[in-house]
């Protein structure tokens, strides 16, 4: 017989998403962790403190249960367009990792404390959709976590080629760096014969 309510395997799921992209941060230098490697900047640093934010503005405000008292510069309407993607020379990476894991018992005592029918409002969406649930803000925060963690995981793949969802379970194919090697040259040659086969 299965044990678990609607609400465990939300939470089981959001933890698990919080779990790969902490894991993108280890063994890695103070510099790599934040350094950009998009065209938009995206940064493993950047992206958890991102979802922190986020996790504190949806399990925080939206249900009347603010984190901050006085918001940093860098958090709600009036920060700096991609203020909350990036830390600062002056925010150490156990700043971030700290606000982060802060965000979780602020977002699990919300979720704790309410049904899963309990009716909030977020304030930053059009007034229309506005108004919701406990139960859609769990939906949407696993979404947006696991987006992010897949954003870290290329990344991190990016930095130094480590790739997965864990450790000890990366999730992949077996194979060394000349396999991966062959593999992506297969992939390369695919794509332009079907590049040159749309061009004839």
């Amino acid at each position: 017989m299965i044990d678990s309510t609607a609400k465990d395997d939300l939470l089981r799921y959001l933890q698990a998403a919080r779990d790969a992209l902490l894991w993108k941060l280890d063994r890695l230098s103070e510099y790599e962790p934040r350094r950009p490697l998009t065209p938009t900047g995206t940064n493993l640093l950047g992206l958890v403190k991102h979802v922190a934010a986020v996790e504190l503005g949806y399990f925080g405000e939206t249900f009347g249960r603010p984190f901050f008292e006085e918001p940093p510069s860098w958090y709600g309407e009036g920060a700096e367009p991609g203020a909350d993607m990036y830390a600062t020379a002056d925010e150490s990476r156990e700043q971030i990792v700290g606000l982060y894991r802060e965000s979780w018992r602020h977002a699990d005592a919300t979720i704790a404390a309410l049904p899963l029918d309990a009716i909030g409002h977020v304030p930053w969406w059009p007034e229309e959709r506005a108004q919701v649930t406990l139960h859609r803000v769990l939906v949407h925060m696993i979404a947006e976590t696991h987006r992010h963690a897949g954003h870290a995981d290329i990344v991190r793949e990016l930095i130094d080629g480590a790739v997965g969802r864990a450790e000890g379970n990366d999730n992949m194919p077996p194979g060394d760096r000349s396999w991966w090697e062959e593999y992506r040259g297969r992939l390369e040659r695919v794509a332009r014969e079907a590049a040159a086969g749309a061009a004839g």
